[in-house]
């Protein structure tokens, strides 16, 4: 005889049970410590009785969950995401599965069975370390600014640039805009629409592009500021340049999963 899969709470049922036939406990005793009813605990006495203490595990052990999807629906949902998503997210993924496919997966599900498949990586091994910069408090105090430069449309056009506008204190998407490039023109539009739309922050935390810093040691005027620059201070609005891109890693962030969540949706648009 091959050994039987119990559960705890079925091993625990068999000792009080047993102490009930053995004359050391009642059946009140053993209904009120296994919570059950009297009648239920007199059935299953009747059922060791019968068929030995092997009859107390539950009938569910060993057999597949009732909800288990079936193997053919994993493959298929696999291939569809091998064939048309293989550089989507889980999340991503499970979306379109179900929108566009009619196939509806949770993503936790679908996570599991593309890492398996060797089609997604987990954050964890995938994550780098840094020490992060502490977030302003206020919403509107801080915006962090940045162009991507990226093939927003894939071969359906040129690459162009995206500029984006995250406000540091929530992480929140502000403002985004397609450019042909990073320029001081580009930026000059996309602040007034900024401006328009939200009001002026106390200060905009940008990397070192030289739209918003003078790279030229020996450059002549402008007060050590680029145009962009000037045209910020006569609104009273600062700009903090980073030292690295980790310091600006909220909007680093959102560059990342624009490049991924948005540049998929365009193609599906």
């Amino acid at each position: 005889m091959g050994l039987i899969a119990m559960s705890e709470r079925d091993l625990q049922r068999i000792e009080i049970l047993s102490k009930v036939i053995a004359g050391r406990m009642t059946l009140v005793s053993a209904a009120h410590v296994l919570d059950l009813s009297e009648r239920q605990v007199r059935r299953l006495l009747d059922r060791i009785r019968t068929a030995g203490a092997a009859s107390i595990r539950h009938k569910a052990i060993g057999r597949p969950s009732n909800n288990r999807i079936s193997d053919g629906v994993r493959d298929y949902a696999v291939t569809l995401v091998g064939e048309r998503y293989a550089d989507f997210g889980p999340t991503l993924a499970a979306e379109k599965l179900a929108g566009r496919d009619g196939l509806h997966v949770s993503r936790e599900t679908l996570r599991q069975w593309m890492s398996e498949a060797g089609l997604w990586l987990s954050r964890k091994q995938r994550r780098t370390f840094h020490q992060p910069r502490l977030r302003r408090e206020a919403y509107g105090e801080l915006v962090q600014i940045d162009g991507s430069e990226h093939r927003w449309f894939e071969d359906r056009a040129d690459p162009c640039s995206l500029l984006v506008f995250v406000d540091d204190a929530t992480g929140r998407l502000m403002q985004l805009r397609f450019v042909r490039s990073e320029s001081a023109f580009s930026y000059f539009d996309a602040l007034e629409l900024y401006l328009r739309n939200h009001g002026a922050p106390i200060a905009f935390y940008s990397d070192k592009h030289s739209v918003f810093r003078v790279t030229k040691k020996d450059a002549k005027g402008g007060q050590g500021m680029t145009q962009f620059g000037r045209a910020l201070s006569e609104l009273n609005i600062e700009i903090l340049c980073a030292n690295s891109s980790q310091a600006k890693g909220r909007v680093e962030r959102m560059n990342r999963t624009l490049q991924d969540r948005l540049v998929k949706e365009l193609r599906l648009a």
